[in-house]
């Protein structure tokens, strides 16, 4: 989807007042743009609709965990939730506070834990009853003054979301039961290294409405009532963006007014990551050939695939897809067929979308898939020996870029084995 970042002017698409056909004359594709001007616009009104609340923001780095993306959204005063080590050091190599970093995730491993312990990384949140007793022994043993925790629960409340990306349901991985919480809360001295001060509570991505979050949230609050040391709710992320035209969208200030009743005596985190920086990022690529099959189908072959962007093939995922330049006015301009974006990769799967494109585009033209700061670039994989792709992103000026990570090669792909 375009917006005020990503945009048409003079019929060449540009990123902010940088036009994309400059970006990729010097650097090829496929490549990753971003538009850091638009991420920060999406953290600040996220920050405003949850403004009349006690309200904390971290980043959710697994969104997209670039350094320099993660540099910027530090510099504007987000802290990190990070669901690996690995995404506590680059949240720190970026910059970040170690107290600012909230470290989630339901299988912690006991290196994990010991380097957030070690770091002073500022809350976990804990899945797991074996969680406790492993921090609690790490604390104990290094003699650190007791590690913050909140308790995530899963809350049995399915989200109106695709399955994948639904965590608050009593058949997922994720979170502890109702009963369980209690009786942790119940027996917190047996934990003296730690301090139980937070509930967790997040059912799932890409929520579309507000009544889930709600029941989910109901049922937390009322779990810890009785404890009057826990003060701190996580609601987590799940603030949906929209991929295509179609796709429904609550008001993020509306989903905010709707939780305030609930909130407004609790200090609240939130863990936004898709809508931070899903639509201040585009995946550009090359048409390689045209291709007409027996069906009467049209495909266009990209230099991009599955291997840069593998939510359709995950999800099913629909991404809006458009050239980056429009040719003709818009009474003159070529007559739209229906066409499948494929990648190269060995994989019938390999399939980026379904668009209407103009009948003339030939190979050497370049396609721009919207919608894809978040869960692309971070998902990369090297299947079929590709190498992963560079990234860019125009700096917070809006009229300077920089290459953000330089495409792999070959050799790259080499490291590490013999």
């Amino acid at each position: 989807m375009l917006n005020d970042s990503i945009r048409y002017h003079n019929d060449t698409l540009h990123i902010d007042a940088v036009p994309v056909t400059d970006i990729i004359q010097q650097i090829g594709t496929p490549v990753y743009l971003y538009s850091l001007p638009r991420a920060l616009h999406n953290l600040q009104r996220i920050r405003d609709a949850f403004g009349h609340l006690d309200a904390h923001i971290h980043y959710s780095a697994k969104a997209n965990a670039n350094l320099a993306i993660l540099r910027t959204l530090i510099e504007a005063g987000a802290g990190i939730d990070a669901v690996s080590g690995g995404e506590i050091y680059r949240a720190l190599k970026a910059g970040a506070r170690a107290d600012d970093i909230v470290f989630a995730g339901v299988g912690k491993s006991p290196d994990e834990l010991r380097y957030a312990v070690e770091q002073g990384v500022g809350w976990f949140n804990i899945e797991n009853v074996a969680e406790c007793d492993m921090l609690n022994q790490i604390a104990a043993e290094r003699n650190i003054s007791p590690a913050r925790v909140a308790l995530r629960l899963n809350p049995k409340v399915a989200a109106n979301t695709h399955p994948y990306i639904a965590t608050g349901h009593g058949g997922a991985k994720f979170g502890l039961t109702a009963a369980i919480i209690s009786e942790i809360l119940s027996q917190q001295e047996q934990y003296p290294y730690l301090r139980f001060e937070g509930i967790h509570v997040h059912i799932g991505s890409q929520l579309h409405d507000t009544e889930a979050t709600t029941r989910a949230l109901k049922i937390a609050l009322d779990l810890i009532a009785p404890y009057p040391n826990m003060r701190t709710v996580n609601i987590g992320g799940g603030l949906p963006v929209a991929y295509t035209e179609d796709d429904p969208l609550p008001n993020v200030a509306a989903f905010a007014e709707t939780l305030t009743p609930l909130l407004k005596d609790y200090t609240v985190l939130l863990e936004p990551g898709r809508s931070v920086i899903a639509d201040a990022g585009i995946l550009v690529t090359t048409i390689l050939y045209v291709k007409q099959q027996q069906a009467g189908q049209t495909f266009y072959i990209t230099d991009a695939s599955m291997t840069e962007l593998i939510r359709p093939a995950l999800y099913q995922a629909k991404h809006t897809i458009i050239p980056i330049i429009r040719r003709g006015d818009s009474a003159s301009r070529p007559t739209s067929v229906p066409a499948t974006i494929a990648g190269p990769v060995c994989e019938t799967a390999d399939v980026l979308g379904q668009a209407r494109l103009p009948n003339t585009l030939q190979p050497g033209d370049h396609l721009a898939i919207l919608t894809t700061g978040a869960y692309g670039a971070v998902m990369a994989s090297n299947y079929n020996a590709r190498p992963r792709p560079a990234e860019a992103a125009v700096n917070p000026d809006g009229e300077s870029w920089q290459i953000i990570r330089q495409r792999e090669t070959w050799d790259d792909l080499l490291r590490g084995e013999r």
